[in-house]
């Protein structure tokens, strides 16, 4: 497996025609391209294994065997998986970035839903759902539940609202977040920012775990919702 997911994705971008590629083709291009790959153990969490056998077991599904070269089995807080699932915490890492020429990136990395059937695609890999960057508008990363960002196409959405509605970039991310988003049974979060150097978040869950850095000021971390 590619260790930096989004490594894999700007090498498509910068080093193919492509837009888009998956499963054993990325993989091939991966290697084509001389990135860094690492067993599928590599990434093995005993937390997120359970999470998984308690989601399979739910759903009357078979149980997989443990990954070849995954560490011997340990015990896991029962609480904290509790925590993970009432408070609706997800895997993502995301990022939106700023260059001193006025250029915006975005990226966002995910494991996916947990318990998601062979072959499922999720809203971080898709241009305009978790992820979305121009320069005349914003960037966007999102995390959440992905098929209610691709229905919606969450990312673009936000910068749509601030180019052709001119809206301010929190009051647009606002509108899709607690909104739309939430109208729709969705839930997450995104972090956003502008050409002009405004930066917004907005998320309908508990918290999200998130930070923000701009030149010459302070960092501000936060996960809940009522810190800021």
């Amino acid at each position: 497996s590619v260790r930096h997911p989004i490594s894999l994705a700007r090498a498509v971008m910068e080093h193919s025609p492509h837009v888009m590629l998956q499963g054993e083709g990325a993989e091939t291009f991966a290697g084509e391209q001389g990135l860094e790959t690492v067993p599928p153990a590599f990434f093995f969490t005993e937390r997120r294994w359970a999470s998984l056998e308690g989601e399979l077991g739910r759903l009357g599904l078979p149980i997989p065997h443990r990954p070849e070269g995954a560490p011997d089995p340990e015990p896991v807080d029962e609480g904290a998986l509790l925590r993970d699932s009432r408070e609706h915490r997800f895997g993502t890492v995301g990022v939106v970035a700023l260059d001193t020429d006025g250029n915006i990136a975005a990226g966002t990395s995910t494991g996916g839903t947990t318990a998601k059937r062979w072959g499922r695609v999720g809203d971080s890999p898709i241009l305009g759902a978790g992820t979305y960057a121009n320069n005349e508008s914003c960037g966007v990363s999102a995390t959440g539940t992905g098929e209610y960002f691709i229905r919606l196409t969450v990312a673009s959405r936000i910068c749509a609202l601030v180019e052709f509605e001119g809206l301010a970039l929190q009051t647009a991310a606002d509108r899709v977040i607690q909104d739309e988003l939430t109208a729709m049974g969705g839930d997450g979060g995104i972090v956003a920012l502008t050409p002009g150097g405004e930066i917004a978040w907005s998320f309908n869950t508990p918290g999200m775990y998130r930070a923000r850095l701009s030149a010459g000021g302070e960092p501000l971390v936060a996960i809940y919702g009522d810190e800021e």
